[in-house]
């Protein structure tokens, strides 16, 4: 029998339930397999937002990457882009160094010689390591007091340990932890408060902004849209974080107890009663009426004209964009659209969507991006219309595709209407 990818129908994984997601839906069950949508994921030297460029965020700061050769080599394609320039330093370890954990001692003279390589000081200069030093066991708060007492300005780590990606702390987790480190208790301001969510900003005709000004919020804070460390120092006077990515939770967290700044989280869904439901209990929780309703009203007319158009059209929906795989196969269904295909990652906070697509369209195939059984994948037997994502598009080569994986990041209606605007330019 000819081998083939592993693929489990929405219905027959609802009726498993959570506590029986097969093995090879799991990735921590198998090795892993790097497809399309995981490249960027294991290299934080690729395309996309690692470790690396995710430590450089704060203004004005400078990375020393510490690692071996092959670890610090594609950091090399970051350093062509402008925004990176003169920002990368390096320290490569060679076997000595991994086997004894000398360069540990090393560590403070070359923040020394970073400082002294910039023309202006930086704010800070983040210790990029990877999974050697997890390996090695490393204390790095140690290190980097040691490199601040060096350098005489604050020295911060990043934890670029592939090997924590299933734990409780992923790398993303933590250094969006890292990130507010600096920030520093301050008088609070009523009309202020911060976004926590994306190393780069959101669209900027989103319409949280309009909603957060008319609630009476004049300065609307996020790290990427600060342009000087002073800019970002103000941060600490904010009344209260809005977390927009479950990631920056653990940065809330951190803020709320260091700072006394309290977080409210809204999710990142294309279902417009979930949006509307979002804004209401926003607004029940600061005390304040929120009238979405213009909002609304616009992106019920754009699924309105894109249904009159394409409706019962087939789209394949990958991972490797800004949705969730699962939430979005959901939305796409309820406007009247077929998914033959998916591609995510399973976990149990899935299955609120994985039991109503099965409600909805219980033939609809689900894929792991993960699962080596993948390189069997071929082109899929199931015909589409469009595919979503990077990944989806190389599963279906020649078929029109939305990669929906901008950096500028979608949210809330306007996200919506633009995602469907982009998949009405692409349908045939």
């Amino acid at each position: 029998m000819a081998k083939q990818a592993f693929s489990i129908t929405a219905n027959e994984l609802a009726a498993l339930g959570r506590e029986n997601i097969p093995d090879e839906l799991l990735s921590a069950r198998h090795l892993i397999y790097s497809s399309p949508a995981t490249l960027a994921f294991n290299s934080p030297g690729a395309e996309g937002f690692g470790v690396k460029r995710a430590g450089l965020t704060v203004p004005g700061s400078v990375m020393l990457v510490i690692s071996p050769g092959c670890c610090g080599r594609n950091t090399t394609l970051l350093t062509e882009r402008r925004e990176y320039d003169g920002r990368f330093f390096f320290l490569l370890m060679d076997e000595t160094d991994i086997v004894t954990g000398r360069h540990l001692k090393k560590i403070p003279k070359a923040v020394q010689e970073v400082v002294a390589a910039c023309e202006t000081p930086p704010s800070v200069v983040m210790l990029c390591i990877t999974c050697v030093d997890a390996l090695l066991g490393t204390d790095m708060d140690r290190v980097c007091r040691k490199a601040q007492e060096a350098a005489g300005l604050p020295v911060l780590p990043c934890y670029m340990y592939a090997l924590t990606r299933e734990g409780r702390t992923p790398p993303m987790v933590a250094v969006r932890k890292t990130l507010y480190a600096l920030l520093e208790k301050r008088k609070k301001r009523g009309t202020s408060m911060n976004l926590l969510g994306s190393f780069t900003p959101y669209q900027d005709d989103c319409e949280l902004y309009e909603i957060l000004r008319g609630l009476g919020l004049k300065n609307i804070r996020e790290i990427s849209r600060c342009e000087t460390f002073d800019e970002y120092l103000q941060m600490s006077e904010a009344n209260f974080n809005l977390v927009l990515n479950p990631e920056s939770r653990l940065a809330a967290q951190d803020m709320e107890k260091r700072l006394s700044i309290p977080w409210i989280e809204l999710a990142r869904v294309y279902q417009m009663d979930k949006i509307h439901r979002q804004y209401e209990l926003l607004g029940t929780t600061l005390g304040i009426p929120i009238d979405d309703s213009p909002y609304l009203a616009e992106a019920n007319a754009a699924i309105e004209r894109l249904h009159a158009r394409h409706g019962g059209k087939r789209i394949c929906v990958g991972e490797w964009l800004n949705a969730d795989a699962f939430e979005l196969s959901l939305a796409l269904l309820r406007y009247g659209f077929r998914i033959p295909e998916i591609y995510g990652t399973v976990t149990a906070a899935n299955f609120v969507y994985i039991r109503r697509i099965a409600e909805l369209s219980p033939e609809t195939r689900i894929y792991s991006n993960l699962s080596p059984t993948m390189l069997h994948f071929g082109i899929s037997a199931n015909a589409t219309d469009l595919t979503l994502g990077k990944d989806a598009a190389y599963y279906h080569p020649g078929v029109p595709n939305v990669p929906w994986n901008e950096e500028v990041q979608p949210f809330g209606y306007r996200g919506l209407v633009h995602l469907l605007e982009e998949i009405e330019r692409k349908l045939p």
